[in-house]
């Protein structure tokens, strides 16, 4: 049972560090994937819903909006809960005219509105923004922001007004373009992680079957948060493996050698008593009671602790010592075993079985000084 104990304070870190919610990476990408969103869906208990990221074979971040297609994931700021997604065929426009926020836990920070049109030619203006990748040599897109936007504009028909998502406030004299052409930058108000990140503490769920969000002191200020994962992952597939198979070893042999010296030790107290008998009044036998009663008893308290040079069990037994058990001592060497145990022992034998010295001189010693 104490080998139990040792593998249980050695080997927790390691377990620990499995049952925490891992960080990710998706290739070379230099941000981290962590709560609230997760690669992957291994540990349901460490993703928010609609936070699952996926990777690419060439190590792009993916994030599924609902009924919209995938975009890639270019950056998380975790402090100010903004994600910045773009198109991987270049053509975000089409991406917005199909972009659906329904059942989404993402948001725009901020939006625009536009109107998108079809021509049969192409508009000429610096108000109109030509959409090239949605247009061909006979019928032409663009885009207009809608309170410039003229009904009666010939040969043109509304494809859809829509608000588009853009990275910043609007600006005086800023480029349109921009807004058709650069990143999307979504935000998110569930969960609310902004007080955790900005105190450097880690986000998450309270415990496995809880849908409340609390802080964690995950890691000590300054320190590394990818250090932590790389120590969490050479401790859970390097060290965790190799501690307990040499742990396993060792008490193994340790079992084996306790239980050959017991075995080594009776077998050279018979051993001359059969090949040659020694006359009756100089066979030692064990103990008398009084002598066994003269030795301390002591009650194992609640830590279990037994006083001496004494492990947590029984060197008769190999059983554990438990509160409220009564053992009983050795006064000359000062070896403490289970009282049962002990006493039947010292009724065969006059020495101590862990250090085979006599506690008590021999019932033949005590003959000879009467005489």
């Amino acid at each position: 049972m104490d080998i139990l104990k040792v593998l249980f304070y050695l080997i927790f870190p390691v377990v620990y560090a499995l049952n925490d919610c891992p960080f990710s990476l998706c290739g070379n990408n230099s941000f981290l994937i962590r709560f609230p969103f997760q690669l992957g869906e291994q540990y349901p208990y460490c993703v928010y819903p609609g936070f699952n990221l996926s990777c690419t074979n060439d190590s792009k971040t993916i994030l599924k909006l609902p009924y919209s297609e995938e975009f890639y994931v270019r950056s998380i700021n975790y402090l100010t809960q903004q994600i910045q997604l773009y198109d991987p065929d270049d053509c975000l426009p089409k991406r917005l005219l199909r972009l659906n926020f329904s059942n989404s836990p993402f948001i725009a920070s901020f939006s625009r509105d536009y109107t998108f049109l079809g021509c049969s030619s192409q508009n000429i203006g610096s108000q109109f923004i030509p959409i090239d990748c949605l247009s061909n040599s006979t019928y032409f897109v663009s885009a207009i922001r809608s309170v410039s936007f003229v009904n009666s504009l010939s040969g043109c028909s509304v494809i859809k007004n829509l608000s588009v998502p853009i990275a910043r406030p609007e600006r005086f004299q800023e480029n349109l373009r921009d807004d058709l052409s650069a990143d999307l930058q979504l935000t998110w108000d569930k969960p609310d992680c902004s007080y955790c990140e900005s105190h450097q503490l880690m986000c998450g769920f309270e415990s496995i079957n809880s849908n409340q969000v609390v802080c964690f002191s995950d890691y000590q200020p300054g320190t590394s948060r990818q250090g932590l994962k790389i120590f969490r992952i050479i401790a859970l597939r390097v060290t965790g493996p190799a501690l307990i198979f040499v742990i396993l070893m060792a008490s193994c042999v340790c079992y084996n050698d306790r239980i050959g010296n017991i075995s080594r030790s009776a077998a050279s107290r018979s051993a001359p008593a059969a090949i040659s008998p020694q006359p009756e009044a100089t066979v030692i036998a064990g103990l008398d009671e009084s002598t066994i009663e003269s030795y301390e008893k002591v009650i194992i308290g609640e830590s279990r602790r037994v006083p001496g040079p004494n492990d947590g069990c029984c060197w008769i037994c190999l059983a554990e010592y438990n509160s409220k058990e009564t053992v009983r001592c050795i006064p000359e060497c000062k070896h403490c075993f289970h009282a049962d145990c002990i006493d039947e022992w010292l009724r065969m034998n006059v020495t101590c079985p862990v250090c085979r010295n006599s506690p008590a001189p021999s019932p033949l010693n005590v003959a000879s000084s009467n005489v």
